[in-house]
């Protein structure tokens, strides 16, 4: 029997890239799918959800297209009567979609914050909330599956936007793992690497290695019973890589009685207070902090 037999699966932002491969490795395992993506159709008629369904139906899956916007509290809404229409329930979320609008902050237009905190945190909203209700109403548990980046954990240059919206979504991820721990809905944020359209310029060598197919396991093992009731957990994927992300609170330092700025700049040239530097000994007019410790 296939790992996810007689499962119903929404994947957002899955007419191509990551989306898609998601998708497939779900209806492989014996889901059936809602294939969501905004995008419209081609030339031929046929939009990029449509297209990969007909993929699914070739290969003996079942799915059916929405081209809700996920940015929208009705596109939301109209995903989860998508999946009770066609197949009755729902019991796997995956928050794929997104979009980029990188710029220098300096550079950066309102439009472009705006476009990119919709589309990831208000889309996360939108579309979490109408199915982690059902889930939670109807008692059947489920597995939420939701996508930041290593961008979120420790930036880049000219993706202030796109950061702050990929942090936000560890924090939504985190909160919901403990709202849904007593309703059976596990939770889960992953970080995929993968070679898509915007990584053309790249090497073949990354692009065979980095293929989006490789995603595939990760995520069929979160939100298969391979995984049993692991939840609020963070995965980062890619490049043949997997490993927990967390983050991580220093030991600390205890200040004295006295404790003033002084002292607070001597305890962290020690190493007491921050972690190492990854790639240089951070230097202060107390001298190079020690080099012990964990680094995150």
């Amino acid at each position: 029997m296939s790992l996810l037999e007689n499962k119903i699966a929404i994947v957002t932002g899955a007419g191509a890239g990551l989306g898609r491969a998601y998708a497939l490795a779900l209806a492989r395992e014996g889901a059936a799918l809602v294939v969501n993506d905004f995008a419209p159709a081609d030339a031929s008629g046929v939009t990029p959800a449509e297209r990969v369904v007909r993929e699914i139906e070739a290969e003996g899956g079942r799915a059916v297209a929405s081209l809700a916007n996920v940015a929208t509290v009705e596109g939301g809404q109209s995903l989860l009567e998508a999946a009770l229409e066609a197949f009755g329930s729902v019991d796997i979320l995956v928050n794929n979609a997104g979009i980029l609008r990188d710029a220098s902050l300096a550079k950066m237009e309102e439009g472009q914050w705006d476009a990119v905190i919709s589309v990831h945190l208000k889309g996360l909203f939108c579309v979490t909330k109408p199915i982690f209700g059902w889930m939670k109403d109807n008692g059947r548990g489920g597995v939420i599956v939701n996508t930041t980046s290593v961008v979120g954990l420790r930036g880049n240059f000219g993706q202030t936007n796109y950061s702050a919206a990929k942090g936000g979504v560890i924090g939504f991820s985190n909160s919901l793992a403990l709202e849904g721990k007593k309703h059976g809905i596990r939770v889960w944020t992953i970080g995929p690497a993968a070679a898509t359209a915007l990584t053309d310029h790249m090497p073949d060598e990354y692009k065979r290695l980095f293929h989006v197919d490789r995603l595939g396991p990760s995520l069929v093992y979160m939100v298969s019973d391979l995984s049993g009731d692991q939840t609020g957990k963070l995965l980062l994927a890619g490049g043949g890589w997997v490993g927990e992300a967390r983050f991580e609170v220093h030991p600390g330092y205890t200040p004295s009685e006295t404790f003033d700025v002084h002292e607070l700049a001597r305890a962290v040239a020690e190493g007491r207070v921050m972690f190492p530097e990854r790639d240089a000994k951070f230097v202060t007019a107390y001298g190079p902090a020690k080099t012990e410790g964990q680094i995150v």
